[in-house]
């Protein structure tokens, strides 16, 4: 049975990559959590998905220029709709707090594709080793060069390539550059790719899955994780299956 993956946490109707986002994620029945990070001014691994903090909260510019408690002061739940208390840009350590005695698994995203962010691979690495999380976590990102260093820092740890194209033979080029995961957009798929993959060995978590006929579709396939904005009716859909 497919992998529930909570996209920024239970994002769709919670603040994104909020520490309540996450709680709710975990409360809705996900068998994971996806998240952004990125690093501060003074090197502190932040939980945002933006490089500017302009669209999720009531501050603007990049999260690079502020240094951790500079960000404190910023509502990460300002930008969504409804009547939500002060939520906080969280850090990666707060996040591993929370998880750590759960049998969640984490896919972090290192959003370096835009900014390096020297040393980021190193200080995640650094993070999941003091909280025992080797083999609870899952690294991903658009940079797959940053995945390479992942792999020759910590090659216990998995790894995935995040796209939203058409590759050409992609379980190939996965099991070439040692991912044990790919993470298309689902629609960057079709049920040639999908079996290609399989058939390689290469595990596929498909996003942002929104819509529950691409939901019941992808499950049949037995792609290993859904990654959705909304983990209870990802849950609904998967429980329907069984029956």
């Amino acid at each position: 049975m497919s992998l529930v993956f909570a996209h920024r946490g239970f994002s769709a109707a919670f603040p994104e990559n909020t520490m309540l986002a996450f709680q709710e994620a975990i409360e809705a029945g996900a068998d994971g959590i996806e998240l952004d990070v990125h690093l501060t001014k003074d090197e502190k691994i932040v939980v945002i998905h933006d490089e500017t903090i302009d669209r999720t909260t009531n501050g603007s510019g990049e999260v690079r220029s502020f240094t951790l408690e500079e960000l404190r002061h910023f509502d990460a739940a300002a930008s969504k709709k409804g009547t939500f208390s002060f939520e906080p840009i969280p850090t990666l350590q707060e996040y591993f707090d929370l998880v750590r005695d759960s049998p969640l698994v984490t896919n972090i995203e290192l959003k370096n594709g835009i900014f390096p962010y020297y040393g980021l691979e190193e200080k995640v690495l650094e993070l999941i080793h003091d909280y025992h999380l080797e083999d609870r976590v899952l690294l991903s990102s658009f940079n797959h060069q940053s995945i390479a260093k992942c792999r020759a820092l910590a090659p216990e740890i998995a790894r995935g390539f995040l796209y939203d194209c058409w590759l050409i033979d992609a379980g190939g080029y996965a099991k070439s550059h040692g991912a044990q995961y790919l993470h298309p957009s689902y629609y960057s798929l079709n049920s040639e790719t999908v079996d290609e993959i399989q058939k390689k060995g290469v595990g596929l978590n498909v996003w942002t899955v929104n819509d529950a006929a691409v939901m019941e579709a992808l499950a049949q396939k037995n792609v290993h994780g859904i990654i959705t904005n909304d983990p209870a009716l990802c849950r609904t859909v998967l429980q329907s299956l069984k029956q």
